[in-house]
C-alpha cells in the first residue's frame, strides 16, 4: 500500500456463535458442533457451525435434518444470544484500544480503519496483534484483512479461516481478489449472480475487466457500484462509533409453529412482523415506500411479492394493510406456508417532505403515527408483550415477539 493510502481491517470473529458455545462446553471440541434454532418451534436450521462440521458438508442455514444426514455425529446445541452480545461488545472494546473509526457489519464482523494510528507499514503488525489479544484475552479467533478499502479488507478475513491475517494491496489484488467467484464481492446476490452469468462474467476479475456502460445497462446503478469495488474504487469512510449508514431496507421474518393453513393462522404472524418492521423504521428515522411480502411453503419453495405504498410511511397500520392485501393476492388457502417475511424498502429519512393528495387524511396519519410513538413507549419501558393488537390474541403462539426473531435484517447502503 502507497503512503497516502488508508489502513482498513475487516476482522471476523470466526464461527461466532458455535465458537462462544465451545467456551461453556470445552469437552465439544474437535467435534463437529452445530448451534441450532428451536425445532419445537420449527425454528431447526443451523445458525453456525464448527470448522469439523463445516469439512462434513454442513452449511449455514440448511435444516438441521440436512444437516444430520451429511453428518450423522453432528452435535447439535441450543443459541444463547447473550452470550453472543456479551463477547461482541468484549471484541469492540478490543478494537477500541487501537480505533474510533469501527463500524460493526453485524455481531461478528467489524470494520477498523487504523489510518494515522500506527507508523506505516504496520496495518499488518496490528491486524496480527489483535488476533493475538482476541485469543488470549476472549478465547476466540478472527480473521483479519488488510486493505485500503472496506471491500477488499472484507474479501481478505474472508480469504483465510481461521485465525489468519490477509494483507491485500495495490501489488497483489489481481492475484488474490481477481480469480474470486463473482458471488464474493460485497452486494453480489443470487440474482445479480445469475444476471451477471448470463454476460459470461462469473468472477471478481471478469467484473473489473468488463466495461463500466456494459454493466450498468444490464445492471443500473448497481453495475457502476460493483465495477468500482472490483477494481478497488471504494472510498466508502468507516463510520465512528455511534455513526450509522442509511439503511437500505428493513425486514423481519420467522418460521412458525405449525403450518399456516388460514388467514385467521397467518394473521398474528403479518401483524407482529410488521409491527417490528415498523418499530424499526421509527427507531432508525426512516419511512418505507415499497413493502414486500416473502412466503415459504412447507416444500421450502419462495416466492415474493411486493407493491409500491401510496406514500412512504412508518405506521404500522399501513404496512400491515399492504402485506395483508399482498398475502391475499399471492396465496392461496388452504395450501399451507411454513414461513412468512416482511421486508420495507427504497427509505427515506423521516424528515423529508411528503407530497400528499387532496383525499389524505393528513390528521388521521399524524394520530396513527402518535399511537404508533406511545406503543413504542410501553413496550419499551414495560417489554414486548406489554401491548398486544386484538389479532395477535386470537394465536399468540403464532405471533413474532420483537425479542424472538428469528431473523431480522437490515441492509446497508453500499
Amino acid at each position: 500500500m502507497s503512503y497516502m493510502d488508508r489502513v482498513i481491517l475487516h476482522s471476523d470473529i470466526n464461527a461466532c456463535y458455535a465458537s462462544v458455545e465451545l467456551l461453556f462446553q470445552p469437552e465439544l471440541r474437535g467435534r463437529p458442533v452445530a448451534v441450532g434454532g428451536d425445532e419445537e418451534r420449527r425454528h431447526g436450521i443451523v445458525l453456525a457451525k464448527t470448522e469439523e462440521a463445516k469439512r462434513a458438508g454442513v452449511k449455514t442455514g440448511m435444516t438441521l435434518w440436512q444437516a444430520r444426514s451429511l453428518c450423522p455425529e453432528l452435535v447439535v446445541v441450543p443459541p444463547h444470544f447473550d452470550r453472543y452480545i456479551h463477547y461482541s461488545r468484549e471484541v469492540q472494546r478490543i478494537y477500541s484500544e487501537y480505533t474510533d473509526r469501527r463500524e460493526p457489519f453485524g455481531i461478528d464482523e467489524s470494520w477498523l480503519d487504523i489510518t494515522g494510528c500506527l507508523r506505516a507499514g504496520e496495518g499488518e503488525r496490528a491486524a496480527r496483534e489483535i488476533g493475538v489479544r482476541i485469543k488470549r484475552e476472549l478465547g476466540l479467533t478472527v480473521s483479519v484483512g488488510v486493505s485500503w478499502n472496506k471491500v477488499f479488507a472484507k474479501l481478505g478475513s474472508d480469504y483465510k479461516k481461521p485465525d489468519a491475517v490477509t494483507v491485500i494491496d495495490r501489488g497483489n489484488f489481481r492475484d488474490i481478489v481477481w480469480p474470486l467467484p463473482a458471488e464474493e464481492l460485497l452486494y453480489v446476490g443470487r440474482s445479480t449472480r445469475v444476471r451477471l452469468a448470463a454476460l459470461g462474467i462469473h468472477t471478481i476479475g471478469d467484473i473489473a475487466r468488463t466495461e463500466e456502460r456494459v454493466l450498468k445497462l444490464r445492471l443500473g446503478k448497481m453495475g457502476e457500484v460493483l465495477h468500482a469495488y472490483a477494481n478497488g474504487l471504494d472510498n466508502s469512510p468507516v463510520l465512528r462509533e455511534g455513526e450509522y449508514a442509511p439503511a437500505k431496507s428493513v425486514g423481519n421474518g420467522t418460521t412458525t409453529p405449525r403450518d399456516m393453513r388460514s388467514l385467521a393462522d397467518a394473521m398474528p404472524v403479518v401483524v407482529s412482523l410488521c409491527e417490528c418492521v415498523g418499530a424499526r423504521l421509527r427507531r432508525i428515522g426512516m419511512r418505507a415506500g415499497v413493502l414486500t411480502l416473502e412466503l415459504r411453503s412447507p416444500e421450502l419453495h419462495w416466492i415474493s411479492h411486493r407493491r409500491r405504498l401510496e406514500a412512504h410511511t412508518d405506521c404500522d397500520r399501513e404496512l400491515v394493510g399492504t402485506a395483508l392485501s399482498l398475502l391475499s393476492e399471492a396465496h392461496s388457502w388452504p395450501d399451507p406456508l411454513r414461513s412468512l417475511a416482511v421486508r420495507a424498502e427504497e427509505l427515506v429519512t423521516a424528515s423529508m417532505p411528503e407530497q400528499l393528495d387532496m383525499f389524505t387524511d393528513r390528521a388521521d396519519i399524524e394520530r396513527q403515527r402518535r399511537l404508533d410513538a406511545a406503543v413504542d413507549r410501553l413496550r419499551g419501558r414495560f417489554g414486548a408483550g406489554s401491548v398486544l393488537r386484538g389479532a395477535v390474541f386470537a394465536d399468540p403462539s403464532m405471533a413474532v415477539p420483537p425479542a424472538q426473531e428469528e431473523f431480522s435484517f437490515v441492509r446497508k447502503l453500499g
